[in-house]
């Protein structure tokens, strides 16, 4: 049985944009009947932000046993099909991978400290992000190059 594919969501503190990508794209895989294994991890720890909790509930997703983590909290931190930032400082301070991982920088507007409005559209333009990552992983195909890139993202 092969080994399901590594992707990494690495953001500034894992505590809002990559807790909700990696809560997005298990759940796209999971409808994509797609075996992944997917990991967030900061730059730093900090918490799970309460508002990235609450527009993920309003989803259907439960982000209360999430816990902030740095990349040397998750297993096996150097082997990763696909590593993919979602904020400008993480893509910076992004270590090098090995040749073969796929790296892809999506930044997204941090919700921190806007509206629950401002979280809802960060929310649903990551859904809508990480489910075009999961449909490229599903079909054998090369991820987009970047956020605007991607066929399923057409407003933002």
């Amino acid at each position: 049985m092969p080994t399901p594919p590594r992707v990494l969501v690495l953001c500034t503190h894992n505590s809002a944009r990559s807790q909700m990508a990696e809560a997005l794209m298990r759940e796209a895989a999971r409808q994509a009947e797609l075996e992944l294994d997917v990991h967030s991890a900061g730059t730093e720890a900090t918490r799970v932000k309460d508002d990235a909790k609450t527009v993920m509930a309003e989803v259907g997703l439960d982000l209360s046993t999430h816990t902030s983590k740095t990349l040397y909290d998750v297993p096996d931190p150097q082997n990763f099909d696909a590593v993919i930032t979602v904020c400008d400082s993480a893509a910076e301070a992004c270590p090098v991978y090995p040749g073969q991982t796929v790296r892809r920088h999506y930044p997204f507007v941090d919700p921190s400290g806007g509206s629950l409005d401002r979280w809802r559209a960060v929310r649903d333009q990551l859904q809508t992000q990480f489910e075009s990552v999961v449909g490229a992983l599903k079909n054998g195909q090369t991820l987009p190059d970047s956020y605007e890139d991607s066929p399923a993202v057409t407003a933002h």
